[in-house]
C-alpha cells in the first residue's frame, strides 16, 4: 500500500522550512570553518564523515550501498560523485573571497540551470512563455549582484567577483549532477545509494585536489571550526539530505521543490545576523529577483477540468 500524500501536512511543512533553514545557515559554518581548515579537505573530510554516518544507516536499515560495483550503475555514479566533487569545491573556494549571503544567493541559481538543461533530456519538459520570463528574471538578478562585485560596492582589493563566479560555478555543477542522474540509471537507484556514490567520489577527488594544491590539515583547530564542520557533516550532509530524500519519496516533488526558494533567504539572513555581513540594496534585491525568477520557472501549468 503506498503512503505517498497528497497535500502537505504540518510535518512535511516544518520539515522543509527547517531543511530550508540548515541549507541557508550551512554556507554561513562554511565560512567560519575555512577561515583555519583548508576549503578542499574540510569538504573531503565532510564527505567522509557522512559516508560514515550513511553506512552506519544502511546497515541498520539493510539498504544495499553499492552504486559503484555494479557495472550499469558505475559510469552514472562516477559521472555525478565527479559533478559534486566539483560542486563543493567551487563552493567552498568560492567562501574564501566572498561573503556567504552573496554565495547564498548564487548557488541557489541551480534550479535555473536544471531548467535550461531539461528540455535536451525531457523533450515534454520544453519551458513554456512564463518559464523563459523567470530564467530572463532570475538572470537579471545576478547580473545585479555581480555589478556589485566591480562597482564602487565592493571592498577595496577585494577578489570578491572571483568568489561570486564559483557560486555561479557551483550551481551549474549542482544543476549538472541533477541532471545526470535524472538522464541515467541513477534515477532508478535507491537514493541512499546516489548519495553514497556521491560521498565517497568526491571524498576522494576533494582529498586528491587538496593535496595537490598543496593544502595541509592545521596543527591546531579551533571548537568553534571543530564544531562548525560536524554541523556540515552530521546535521546537514546526512541528517538534512536523508529528511529531505524521505520528503521527495511521501510528498508530491512539485508541492516541496518550492521550499527551496527559502534556502538564500535563511542564507542572507545568517550572513548579515551570524558574521556581520554587509546588507546591501543590490544583494536584497538579486535575492528577490532570482527568487520570483525560480518560482516562475518551477511553476506547474494548471491541470485541465
Amino acid at each position: 500500500m503506498s503512503d505517498r500524500r497528497a497535500h502537505l501536512d504540518t510535518l512535511a511543512i516544518v520539515s522543509l522550512v527547517g531543511c530550508a533553514a540548515l541549507w541557508g545557515l550551512n554556507q554561513a559554518a562554511t565560512k567560519v570553518a575555512v577561515a583555519e581548515i583548508p576549503p578542499l579537505l574540510q569538504a573531503a573530510a565532510r564527505s567522509v564523515g557522512a559516508a560514515l554516518l550513511l553506512g552506519l544507516w544502511a546497515t541498520w536499515r539493510r539498504i544495499p550501498l553499492a552504486p559503484l560495483s555494479s557495472p550499469g550503475l558505475r559510469g552514472p555514479a562516477l559521472l555525478a560523485g565527479g559533478l559534486f566533487a566539483a560542486e563543493f569545491g567551487c563552493i567552498f573556494v568560492g567562501l574564501q573571497y566572498t561573503s556567504a549571503s552573496r554565495m547564498a544567493v548564487f548557488i541557489y541559481l541551480a534550479p535555473f540551470f536544471v531548467a535550461l538543461g531539461m528540455p535536451f533530456i525531457a523533450a515534454g519538459e520544453r519551458l513554456r512563455g512564463w518559464q523563459l520570463a523567470g530564467l530572463g528574471l532570475a538572470f537579471a538578478g545576478v547580473v545585479l549582484a555581480f555589478g556589485e562585485s566591480f562597482g564602487a560596492g565592493a571592498p577595496a582589493g577585494s577578489r570578491q567577483g572571483w568568489g561570486d563566479a564559483l557560486g555561479v560555478v557551483g550551481a551549474a555543477l549542482w544543476a549538472g549532477t541533477t541532471l545526470s542522474i535524472r538522464a541515467t540509471r541513477l534515477a532508478g537507484a535507491p537514493a541512499e545509494q546516489t548519495l553514497m556514490a556521491q560521498l565517497v567520489v568526491s571524498a576522494l577527488a576533494l582529498g586528491a585536489a587538496g593535496a595537490w594544491a598543496g593544502e595541509s590539515w592545521p596543527v591546531q583547530v579551533s571548537a568553534l571550526a571543530w564544531g562548525s564542520l560536524a554541523f556540515q557533516t552530521v546535521v546537514v550532509t546526512f541528517a538534512s539530505y536523508l529528511l529531505w530524500f524521505w520528503l521527495v519519496r511521501h510528498y508530491a516533488a512539485t508541492q516541496i521543490s518550492t521550499y527551496t526558494l527559502l534556502t538564500p533567504v535563511f542564507g542572507l539572513a545568517a550572513g548579515v545576523g551570524l558574521l556581520d555581513e554587509p546588507l546591501t540594496w543590490r544583494i536584497v534585491a538579486a535575492l528577490v529577483a532570482v527568487s520570483a525568477g525560480i518560482a516562475l520557472v518551477t511553476r506547474r501549468p494548471r491541470a485541465s477540468p
